[in-house]
Formats: structure tokens, sequence, C-alpha cells
């Protein structure tokens, strides 16, 4: 047979170490040695130049083996040892040259001038005192001119092989044992989907959590990409040509999963899910087995949260707008209403002018009204709560609602027993269920049922619905239910905005369930809404139960409207940035039989008080620029410890008293106020102040 050159024989040395199991490499070589015995038997019968290429072929073939062989003397002279052998043991095969088998051979482990039978394990060590396992095979006799070939010319020689050491390849199996378990372990139950994908980009495996977003569909020999919306499709291929090619991905790429339908494909629909896309290569790259591990992890919870965020964020906006738009608003109503009434004062009924100031009067309350409702929705609105019992509040406005909804519409009120009671403003309450019952009414064009029900209801977990999570705890459910058309599911989340209308123009404000909103959040519920296209639609307001006395709590009997005489004599510091609304409290007061000393600022309301002059009564805007009310009230009081103060805003009175807690004698003046309600409070506080 004929032997391949230099070249082939490095080439076929690399096969072999690839192919050969490591427990038949003492085999294969005492096989080597044999061949090279039978060469040698048959050397004189080839041409000498013919012998030659073969010894110098065959020798070439051994050097390169991966396998560390050698031929020994009986007296323990090394020669003939490959690169492999001399690498064993840590050195090369050049340094063997004169070494003796003694000189690495553990104590006790080789006599010398013994020849071992093929097959006696004996232990190496290195330089180093690493232990190196080695195997006796066997060896041609030493015949004819060979007979050189014994290192030390002694007769009989043996050959050594190299074997893997037992105890390092026992290592290596259970640390591949262990990695598989934990592979194992790992990889069916891991939170996020995992996809093993082949070279050819599909998937071969996959664990149970990407089997549950799919749907439990069978995803192995799947395109991964198919895995994705159509339109993603294209990003994921090159995020797979650039792991493929040896690059990390980057960033995560979100995409989503569209479940497989009945022929095994996918389909888009109810069934996406949100996920981020990392991949990894599962070989080296450029590999032609080169693959991919694909993680999948489930971001819908989170996408969800982050447009829930989003929205609240707005709300949040559009509530502060609301505010400061609110607080403006109320400063040019409170001049209008206010100059109005002046006038009324010299335009009796009769008068050709009377009509036309109370034509701007009142459209000036309807704008007040708006107002409010803007606040309500930014929860800066005064409330003036009381303990009640739902019941009793709901039989009192039956009959205006009978009168709202209509003839066509029946009304049904489904009340539980023992209802607890809760602390909220009356009269905001009411506007809640008149709000609602309108909305009910114009949802129910041909007719229909509309339901308000209530009943006790104890959440013993938290209740979490969009970006709202309710607490566990006691609350009063008040449901109102209609039959109506129902509210589309893509703007059920935006009809708590202000000015959100799906009514035509001219029909509404879009204020009312916003204020619905701002009402009950401020009073410290919740409202929910489930509605079904064509069934109807159901709101249901939770309201935390009362724990405590039952009693009634006014916060504002000083604006109280009475038909009592309102005119008065002291001197007053009226402090409003605002021009308008100063000139008409100015004029209103001295038309009362007031003094009163007018400023712009905080600063230069300190400098009146600081002439000497005997002020008794100080009323103040809260919103000012510089010196705010609430630092105007602290230096005021810091001067006159007993100055009666008035305190003005378009904002909540809840707000100015958290400003002004040390300072609960303070009185409060909502804005719009009219001349009568002006009077009253000032009336009021001189009088308080001298008794």
């Amino acid at each position: 047979m004929a032997l391949a050159g230099a070249g082939a024989a490095g080439a076929t040395a690399a096969a072999v170490a690839a192919a050969w199991p490591l427990a038949t490499i003492a085999g294969a070589a005492s096989a080597l040695v044999g061949s090279l015995a039978f060469v040698r038997a048959r050397r004189h019968n080839i041409d000498d130049a013919a012998r030659l290429a073969v010894a110098d072929e065959l020798a070439r073939f051994i050097s390169d083996l991966p396998i560390g062989l050698a031929r020994v003397s009986a007296s323990g002279a090394i020669g003939s040892a490959n690169a492999a052998f001399a690498a064993a043991l840590g050195t090369l095969p050049d340094q063997l040259n004169g070494r003796r088998l003694e000189d690495f051979a553990a104590p006790g482990a080789w006599t010398p001038g013994a020849v071992p039978e093929p097959g006696t394990a004996l232990r190496l060590r290195r330089g180093d005192g690493r232990a190196v396992a080695a195997r006796v095979i066997a060896a041609p006799p030493d015949t004819g001119p060979d007979t050189a070939d014994a290192p030390d010319g002694a007769a009989g020689a043996f050959g050594l092989v190299v074997t893997p050491d037992t105890e390092a390849v026992a290592r290596l199996n259970q640390a591949l044992a262990d990695a598989e378990r934990r592979f194992l372990g790992i990889f069916p139950d891991a939170p996020i989907g995992i996809a093993l994908v082949d070279a050819e980009r599909r998937v071969v495996e996959a664990n149970r959590a990407l089997t549950a977003m799919m749907g439990g569909a069978e995803l192995a020999g799947m395109p991964m990409v198919e895995l994705l919306r159509a339109q993603e499709r294209a990003s994921i291929e090159h995020v797979l040509d650039k792991v493929a090619s040896g690059l990390p991905q980057g960033e995560p790429i979100e995409a989503h999963l569209t479940v497989p339908g009945a022929s095994g494909r996918p389909s888009t629909g109810a069934g996406e899910r949100v996920v981020d896309v990392i991949v990894s290569g599962a070989a080296e790259p450029g590999a032609a087995d080169a693959g991919f591990v694909a993680y999948l992890i489930d971001a819908t919870q989170r996408r969800a949260l982050t447009v829930q965020l989003t929205q609240s964020q707005k709300m949040q906006a559009i509530g502060q707008l609301a505010g400061g738009v609110a607080h403006d608003f109320n400063n040019l109503l409170t001049a209008i209403i206010g100059f109005c009434d002046l006038l009324l004062q010299r335009h009796r009924p009769g008068d050709q002018s009377f009509a036309d100031v109370m034509q701007i009067k009142q459209n000036s309350n309807r704008a007040a009204n708006l107002v409010r409702q803007l606040l309500a929705f930014s929860r800066q609105q005064r409330l003036d709560p009381r303990v009640l019992v739902i019941t009793d509040t709901l039989a009192e406005l039956t009959h205006l609602l009978r009168r709202l909804i209509g003839q066509a519409i029946e009304l049904r009120m489904v009340h539980a027993r023992d209802l607890w009671p809760v602390r909220v403003d009356q009269g905001q309450l009411e506007q809640v269920i008149i709000n609602l019952a309108v909305n009910a009414r114009d949802a129910m064009t041909r007719g229909g049922t509309l339901t308000v029900t209530t009943d006790n209801i104890t959440t013993t977990e938290s209740l979490s619905r969009g970006d709202a999570v309710m607490p566990a705890g006691d609350y009063v459910r008040i449901q109102v239910s209609d039959t109506g058309t129902g509210i589309a599911p893509a703007i059920i989340e935006r009809i708590f905005e202000p000015f959100f209308s799906t009514k035509e123009i001219g029909s509404g404000t879009g204020l009312g369930l916003s204020t619905v909103y701002g009402i009950v959040k401020q009073t410290g519920g919740f409202v929910f809404v489930d509605s079904v296209l064509g069934e109807g639609t159901t709101f249901s307001i939770y309201l935390p139960r009362h724990v405590g006395p039952i009693e009634s709590i006014d916060l504002d009997e000083s604006v109280d409207v009475r038909p009592d005489d309102v005119t008065g004599a002291g001197t007053i510091l009226l402090v409003e940035d605002e021009d308008p609304v100063r000139l008409f409290s100015a004029r209103a007061l001295r038309g009362k039989g007031y003094k009163v000393l007018e400023a712009k600022s905080g600063d230069a309301a300190l400098d009146l008080m600081g002439d000497g002059r005997h002020i008794d009564l100080l009323i103040t805007d809260m919103m000012m620029p510089v010196m705010d009310g609430p630092t105007l009230v602290r230096h005021a009081r810091g001067r006159r410890s007993d100055l009666r103060i008035v305190c003005m805003s378009g904002y909540a009175e809840d707000a100015m008293r958290s400003q002004l807690a040390q300072h609960r004698d303070v009185m409060f003046l909502a804005k719009p106020f009219s001349l009568k309600q002006l009077a009253r409070v000032v009336k009021d506080a001189i009088d308080d102040a001298r008794a």
C-alpha cells in the first residue's frame, strides 16, 4: 500500500486525534508499532530507496501524532519519542536524548533491566511534579541492522504510550454531567422564553415559558423569525446576521410574538405579546454548525405599565393645567361678578340696564360652574365633607333623577341593608350621581333601564384596575348601570380626560366624567368602569368606610349668605395683585362702611403695617409674586399675633389650610365671590375679633 506525503500525514494525524476515543488510544498505538515491526520484517525484500522512503514517511507520521509515543530499551534508555510524548513530560523531543526512564518514573513504578508486559500501567512524573499516566505496548524484536536502534545497544525494548489521566477524565466527565444537569434544570423552567436555534435559523427546542407565550404551539422546526410580526422580522434577521459574524447584538429589540393559528402558522391579534429579544451565538462564529440562543423576555406587562404611567402623567399634567387655568379664571370671574353687583346697586329692577347686567352675572355664574368642574378634575375643589349614609342622599335625589332621565328610561334603586357611613361632600356626591345618570340617559336613546345599587364591600387584597390600585379595606360601593350602547374599548381609557367627548359639538362640555373622577379621587375613593358594546356600561364608585363618631362638619359657615345687615366699621388692609379684583373688593368694602388700605404685594402690605396704623383685618390673596399669602400671614402674625386674617384663593381650601397649619383661626374666602359673600366674611371676622 502507498503512504501519503508529510502534509497528508499531518492531516491524517489530526483526523485520528479527532476520531479516536480516548479508550482506544493504547490499542491504536500498539497497532502502529506492530505495523512498524511488519515493515522491518520485510526490509530485505524491499528496494533500499523504497525502504528508506517508507521509514521516513512512517517516522513523520508517528512524529505528528497527537498521541504520546516513545521506544524504551530494556535498560531504560528513551529513544524515538515523538513531540506529544515529550510535551506530556513537559520538555522537547531533542531534550529526551540520553535521558532514562527512571528519571521520570515514580518511585517503585519500574525496575531497570526488566521489560514490562504489554498493558502494564506506569506512573511517570513531570519536572514540576505533576503525574503523567503511561501504558506499555508491544515493541518489535531487535533483528538485523535495527539492533542499533536500541538506545544503549541492549537487547529487548518496549513501547510507551501516554494515556489520559483517569482522574482528570473522571473530573471532566463529572463537570460535563454537572453542566448538563444545571442546563436541564435551568432551561426548561427558566422564567423567560429561551429558544435553541440551529444554523438554518430554525427552532430546535423551546422551553416551557416560550411555549406558553406561544399558546402551547409546537415550535420545533419553525423558522425563528416567524414567531414575530411580519414587519419586525427584517430587524431580527439583521441581528442574527450580526451575531453570526461574531459581533454582539447590542440593545435588546422590542418585538411582538404571534400565537400560531390552526394552520400552525403565526396569526396576529389578541394573542400578541410584547417581548424583548436578545440573541447570542451558540458556537464559534463562522463554524458550519453555528447556531443561536434566543432569549425572549415577556415585556407585555411592563409595556402596559409604561402606557399607564404615561396616561397617569398626562392626567396629572392636565390636572395641573386645569388648576392653573381655573385660578386665573376665578380672578376674572371675581371681578366680573363683583362689578355686576356694584352696577346692580345703581340699576334696580325695572331699570333698562338691569336685565343686561343680570345676563352678565348669570353667565358669569355659569362660567364659575365650569371652573368648579375643572377644579374637581384637578382635585383642587373646595369640599365640605360630612359623615352621612348613602341611602339617605340617594333617596333625596330620586325625584330629580327621574325628571332628568325621562319617562322612556326605567329607574331602579337597589340598596343593601345597614350600609356603612362615609365622609363625603353631599353636594358633590349628588353631582357625581347626576353626571353619571345624564351620561347613561344619553347612551339609551331608545329607552332602557338605569340601575343604581349600593352595598358594603370588604377587600382582603388590593384591587388593580388600569393605573389605579385600590388598597384592601372596607368600602361602600355605588354602582350606576345602564343598558345603553356601551363604550368602545379604544376610548374607554380616555373617558375621564377633560373635554374628551363622543357627543356632537355643542351637546356637552366633556367635563362630566372628569368631574366625577376628580370628586371621587379627592374624597379618597376610586371609580372604575366596565362596558360591553351593545349591552351597557357600569360605573363602580368605592368610598372608604368612615370609622369614628358620626357628626356633621362644616368648613365654610363664614361664606353662608344670610339676609341680615352686612355693614360694619373698621380698618381693613386689602392685599391683591390682580387690579380688577382689588378695585372691586375695595369699592365694595368702602360701600359697607369700612376704611380700606390697598396693597399690590406682600412687601407693600408689611410697609403699611409698619407705619403705625391700627388694622382690624388683613385680607390677602394666596397666590402673589415675590411674597405669597402664607408668607405674608407668617410675617403679619409675627408682628401682631391677634390680627384677624381672611385668605382669598381660587384653589382648594384644603391646600391653603396645609400651608397655614399653625394658624388655625384664619378664615377662607373662595373665588369667585359676590359682593355679599365678601361683606359677610369681613363682618364675621371683625365681629369675632371684637367679641
